[in-house]
């Protein structure tokens, strides 16, 4: 773009000088377009710079007052080229992995020094959401499905135990599919960060996991109970 630019310059300035050399008085207007297209049509101005050309009067060009600039042939840029473009996407890729390891070792512990039941939990989750608090009703609404999964001996009992972990032990121990908590788990997390705000759809979706959760710790509890006749 700056050698583009250098180039338009450079014939604009090319008119000017030979209107400042040869005629000490302004042209008219139809004599000044005939001195431009006189000027233009010089062998300087007949074929523009490809991207290329520029690409590589732009590399020589970061040499300047550093001594001779590196002779550059098309082979030799195009290798920068590829280079370059390879580690800005080796870098972007470890950029995400750093973001998404940074939110894993960031998820919030869900229940910490809470000893409340889950009954006592869905209650105020229920309280929360009949008054439109939607952030309240998914954080103590998940609360309640972890601190369920603890009263049926599901997990153990463990207050520092993050969403992430929740996600990853529930499927261990219990027939769901796994994945099945990662939506809620991802939620609260967001919720918990204020990342967003929660919204009705959200408890919506919390509600449903507590009921999955609910319905195979019932077929759990039937296998036992056959086990044990």
């Amino acid at each position: 773009m700056l050698a583009a630019g250098g180039s338009a310059f450079g014939a604009g300035a090319g008119v000017v000088a030979r209107v400042l050399a040869d005629v000490p008085v302004d042209p008219d207007a139809p004599t000044a377009r005939t001195w431009a297209r006189e000027e233009l049509a010089q062998p300087q101005y007949a074929h523009g710079e490809s991207i290329l050309d520029r690409l590589i009067a732009w590399f020589q060009g970061l040499f300047d007052g550093v001594g001779a600039a590196p002779a550059l042939s098309t082979p030799s840029v195009v290798l920068l080229v590829a280079i370059l473009v390879t580690v800005l996407v080796v870098a972007f890729a470890l950029a995400g992995r750093v973001r998404r390891t940074a939110r894993t070792r960031r998820s919030a512990a869900v229940l910490a020094d809470d000893d409340r039941t889950s009954a006592d939990l869905r209650r105020a989750a229920d309280d929360a959401a009949a008054r439109g608090d939607w952030d309240t009703a998914v954080l103590e609404r998940f609360r309640a499905v972890v601190r369920a999964l603890e009263e049926r001996t599901v997990l153990d009992e463990r207050p520092g135990r993050t969403a992430h972990e929740v996600g990853l032990e529930t499927p261990r121990r219990l027939d769901v599919p796994p994945g099945t908590l990662d939506a809620a788990c991802a939620l609260f997390d967001e919720v918990c960060y204020g990342e967003r705000p929660a919204s009705a759809h959200d408890d919506a979706l919390v509600r449903e996991v507590d009921a999955r959760l609910a319905d195979a710790r019932r077929r759990r509890a039937v296998e036992r109970a056959e086990v044990d006749a």
